[in-house]
């Protein structure tokens, strides 16, 4: 796509990133709702389903989060396919795509009908560990239509078309939404008793189905396909070189996002050896800070894009441009964000419960929010830059040593006093939020270094290749 001229000013990168990143904003939100709704209902309904939820949503989001950061290496792919204006190349790797998100649904949604290993770690007690069971029990089945949506949305955004994404998102949370309520608390005069987190797990696989159902009927009828030739051949067969390709990058990007989501879900299993009081704190504070990151990560989302379609269009000063440009937006945004709520944080938490305990639980957490917040912007719209130019290993080395070594391991040290000599402060919850800011920090200033780093390459020697090598 070459485009309109640009004048390489702040502004117009702004412009550009903006009628990306706001749709794609628009939809995360929706789907971060969908645990937001869960969180306000079951908050309400009983401290025995909200511990339940923490710890069922930690090893639903470990499994699901991992396997589609695989599935979304279509994102780069296509878009650098997209910018050199190979569309029927990148349709035939739509097709790929979804083999490898159903051969992974599989194995996911066998994960979640056996949680033991999860359920050991957290110490959950049998009235929590059971309600666990059956809230995974209905996510397995989700799963398939969870990952078959993030190839319509890899796609979608890769080719600069995010509003066909946002619409399908928010049509599923209208289908929650009512389901979630009816479901937790039950509608006696149908005849529906009341299932607490259940209800939310089989909320949830319905919204999903409805939105994978939908997406499926868009790519058969949007004439805006016609050019990709997704439809009207059947699905190809399984290509090896193809997926080869596809896990190269996809498998490092998992992992590397699996370990800065494990970050946070094996945060709430380890507090939930705390009592189910710290555990409902540690959900509202996950919950707030997972809606904080949905502006960097769509940011990060709509950087990335416009930087690999400049990648396969071999404008290599375009992409670095943008690439500094979304860096510093996401940045920015974030900073006036964490700030904000940082300052209404007691009426904020005030939303999720009424219960003191539970509110003196979540407080001291969020005093942690802006700087982990700031550095998490930070490492995420760098890191979607990294993956434009298919560069997924680096960063996974540094998110393993940053986030999983320093954030949760030394979250861990911190928590429970391993060494004899935390503070009081630090110890419980505020040592994992602790540990982990100061390992996002490290995370943002490394992969901004290799950004830089990978630049500073790109424009002293241009790439010919629409599909430049891994690193």
């Amino acid at each position: 796509m070459s485009g309109p001229a640009h004048t390489g000013s702040w502004g117009d990168s702004a412009r550009r990133i903006a009628r990306i990143a706001w749709p794609v904003f628009v939809g995360q939100v929706s789907v971060l709702a969908f645990s937001t709704v869960d969180t306000l209902l079951v908050a309400r309904y009983s401290t025995l389903d909200l511990a339940a939820l923490a710890v069922g949503a930690a090893a639903y989001i470990t499994i699901f989060i991992g396997f589609m950061g695989v599935v979304l290496a279509i994102g780069p792919i296509v878009g650098q396919f997209y910018g050199a204006r190979q569309f029927e190349q990148a349709g035939r790797h739509l097709h790929q795509t979804v083999w490898l998100a159903m051969g992974l649904s599989v194995l996911g949604s066998l994960l979640l009908v056996f949680p033991a290993p999860f359920l050991a770690l957290s110490h959950a007690t049998p009235e929590v560990a059971e309600r666990v069971r059956g809230y995974l029990l209905a996510l397995a089945f989700s799963l398939p239509a969870s990952l078959m949506f993030a190839v319509y949305r890899g796609f979608n955004v890769a080719v600069s078309r995010p509003k066909a994404v946002m619409a399908l998102q928010m049509l599923g949370l209208a289908v929650k939404v009512p389901a979630s309520t009816a479901l937790v608390w039950g509608v006696p005069w149908l005849g529906l008793p009341a299932m607490g987190v259940l209800g939310c797990g089989l909320a949830t696989c319905l919204a999903m189905w409805v939105q994978a159902l939908v997406a499926w009927r868009v790519l058969r009828t949007d004439r805006f396909y016609e050019p990709y030739a997704i439809v009207g051949r059947g699905l190809d067969a399984p290509d090896r070189h193809a997926l080869a390709t596809h896990l190269r990058l996809g498998v490092p990007i998992g992992l590397s996002v699996l370990i800065d989501v494990t970050g946070f879900s094996f945060m709430a299993i380890f507090i939930a050896r705390l009592g189910t009081t710290a555990v409902a704190g540690q959900q509202i504070a996950a919950n707030l800070a997972a809606l904080l990151f949905m502006m960097p990560l769509a940011i990060g989302n709509a950087t990335g894009t416009l930087v690999a379609q400049r990648v396969g269009a071999r404008d290599v000063e375009d992409a670095s441009r943008l690439g500094w440009h979304g860096l510093g937006l996401g940045t920015g945004i974030a900073a006036l964000m964490a700030t904000a709520v940082y300052l209404a944080r007691q009426p904020i938490v005030g939303l999720y419960t009424q219960d003191i305990a539970v509110a003196a639980a979540a407080l001291p957490i969020i005093g942690w929010l802006v700087f982990f917040h700031i550095a998490d912007a930070a490492q995420a719209v760098a890191g979607a830059a990294l993956r434009a130019y298919r560069i997924a290993k680096v960063p996974l080395v540094i998110n393993a040593v940053a986030l999983g070594g320093l954030g949760l391991g030394g979250g861990y040290v911190l928590a429970f006093d391993v060494l004899g000599v935390s503070p009081p402060s630090l110890r419980g919850a505020p040592g994992f939020w602790a540990a982990a800011t100061l390992g996002l920090v490290l995370a943002a200033v490394a992969l901004c270094a290799w950004l830089a780093r990978v630049l500073r390459r790109q424009r002293a020697a241009p790439t010919r290749d629409p599909a430049p090598a891994q690193a």
